[in-house]
């Protein structure tokens, strides 16, 4: 007799003869219907579950497969008592992130959203998980630092899907490289993660659950930030540990100083674009809109990143990173 239950449902499937007999019910809920998840089997058959690819405050991430095609997914298991924010979608109570997530699903550089599963003690995020893909922490580990051209690129992905999600009201707060897979072959980048994500408003926030270290001073000081000021942040952040090879601050007391040291070459308008977004001051920081438009971002690349292609070859990605 099969005497799996709801708390094993993100350990791998296991091969019970009994189960197999057993007639897959129907775990279908408005949410999941206004998500499109029609006809589905329970998750235990639908999905092989793998290796961990990851863990945070907010839950577990394996690598798994799609049954019925062999399909790569990620699997995001969370428990219910760590959810913290939620919101009522489809007629439901779910947690903030699965209304966040579906909310960008029509922005090209965010991850997609495969399935959904509600359990008793837990929620079930399945997402898309692209072949030949690494974190961008991953890929700066092993390169050392990114030379600008790939910088540049990749930074701008980064900064366009932004823009794009707060234009659908959906703010990510916790941008930073382990929150953004770079496909190696293509360069194209997918931005993943928004368990500390909320929705965007103009008023002043007063919670923070991203990474202490890209945090902007403001927070630090005085416990509230406004939303954009605080994006440009850790958006500054982000490009610095691109092309030096890691943060700039780790303590308190450098954010809320803001001196940067730039421990590679790099060039001035590169620096110049670090520092202006890198402003103590809100007033002197750099806007959102404005960071596309910085000389710095509009400097033709030597080689075409997304594309994979060179000037002189046809070598993909990966011979860069």
């Amino acid at each position: 007799m099969c005497t799996s239950t709801e708390s094993e449902v993100i350990k791998p499937v296991h091969q019970c003869s009994n189960c197999a007999k057993v007639v897959p019910k129907p775990e279908m809920s408005r949410t999941q219907a206004r998500l499109g998840l029609q006809n589905r089997v329970p998750f235990e058959r639908a999905y092989r579950v793998g290796e961990v690819l990851g863990k945070g405050g907010f839950g577990t991430v394996y690598a798994g497969k799609r049954s019925r095609d062999g399909k790569s997914v990620a699997i995001k298991h969370v428990a219910r008592n760590k959810v913290t924010d939620w919101a009522v979608y489809g007629g439901r109570r779910v947690p903030m992130e699965l209304k966040l997530l579906h909310s960008v699903q029509a922005v090209e550089g965010v991850i997609k959203l495969i399935d959904f599963y509600e359990r008793t003690d837990s929620f079930i995020f399945v997402m898309e998980k692209p072949e030949n893909t690494k974190d961008l922490f991953d890929v700066i580990t092993d390169k050392k630092f990114l030379e600008e051209d790939i910088a540049r690129n990749f930074f701008r992905q980064i900064v366009e899907t932004v823009l794009a999600c707060h234009a659908k009201g959906v703010i990510h707060r916790d941008i930073k490289d382990e929150n953004i897979l770079v496909n190696l072959t293509t360069g194209q980048l997918k931005l993943i993660d928004f368990g500390s994500g909320a929705v965007m408003k103009e008023e002043a926030f007063t919670d923070f659950d991203g990474t202490r270290v890209y945090a902007p001073p403001e927070w630090i000081l005085s416990n509230r930030y406004f939303g954009s000021p605080a994006t440009v942040w850790s958006l500054g952040v982000l490009l610095f540990d691109m092309v030096c090879g890691d943060i700039p601050f780790e303590k308190d007391e450098q954010i809320c100083t803001g001196e940067l040291e730039f421990r590679k070459q790099v060039s001035n308008p590169c620096q110049d674009l670090v520092r202006s977004c890198l402003r103590v001051k809100l007033e002197d920081r750099i806007d959102l809109a404005d960071i596309i438009k910085h000389p710095w971002m509009t400097t033709e690349n030597a080689y075409n990143v997304t594309s994979g292609i060179i000037n002189s070859g046809d070598q993909d990605i990966r011979q860069f990173i």
